[in-house]
């Protein structure tokens, strides 16, 4: 489980997040909306302990900053890193050993395969174009199975066949207990599988939304009513 309690972050004057909260349960997979400067990437670098921050926030009750933290989480930037001078294999292999996984070689190996990388393991970071650095990155968090996994606008750059692969493998992920937080601008790239919507705006969370509180409503009506509605009383303020 990842839980989130008013955690904050500034930079220098700048509030970017303001005493945020929320909770990811156990096979829960949550989407983090918001428009862009909403605050979401710094939440998530928060999470991922990148950040110092105030408040408090834990992975299955161990503090995020901490080794058994670390071993449990995974992360998919937004921006993919990888090192120019490892091949997508030796990636794999720095991840393994990082981690200190045995037997990890079948497991990368499908995780290549399924994202048609099983034929660039020899391609080094530099040779890759964005969509096969970002699917190197996807494998390199899966690898080590871990129980929560946060991913920063996934699905940007990513071709149809690795779309399609990485929201079935969340499908899997989230029936398999993995809790899975998702930050993303784009209101439909997830369809209906998701459990909790968490909109962002200016740094706080607007409102949180389950799935079946929606009651045939549309996320989209919700989500503009929430940024564009709010944007509307605050322009409006000062002259009443």
């Amino acid at each position: 489980m990842i839980y989130v309690s008013n955690v904050s972050k500034r930079y220098g004057k700048f509030l970017a997040n303001d005493k945020v909260s929320l909770t990811v349960g156990n096979g829960e997979l949550t989407v983090l909306l918001g428009p862009n400067g909403a605050g979401k990437s710094t939440l998530i670098k928060s999470i991922c302990g990148l950040l110092r921050y105030e408040g408090s926030i834990t992975i299955d009750g161990h503090d995020n900053r901490s080794i058994e933290a670390k071993q449990l989480l995974g992360y998919v930037p937004e921006m993919p890193v990888l090192y120019p001078m490892l091949t997508v294999l030796e990636h794999m292999e720095f991840i393994a050993r990082a981690y200190r996984l045995t037997d990890w070689q079948d497991r990368a190996d499908a995780l290549l395969r399924r994202f048609e990388l099983d034929d660039k393991v020899n391609k080094l970071g530099k040779e890759l174009s964005k969509g096969m650095q970002q699917k190197v990155s996807i494998c390199c968090a899966l690898l080590p199975n871990p129980r929560a996994v946060i991913l920063d606008e996934p699905l940007v750059g990513l071709d149809p066949h690795a779309i399609r692969e990485l929201k079935l493998l969340l499908g899997e992920l989230r029936r398999d207990g993995v809790s899975l937080l998702i930050s993303t601008h784009i209101i439909d790239s997830l369809g209906d599988e998701w459990d909790t919507t968490c909109i962002m705006t200016r740094g706080s969370v607007a409102r949180v939304c389950r799935r079946e509180d929606l009651s045939g409503g549309d996320l989209e009506d919700l989500y503009f009513s929430i940024t564009e509605g709010k944007d509307t009383e605050e322009k409006e303020a000062p002259h009443e």
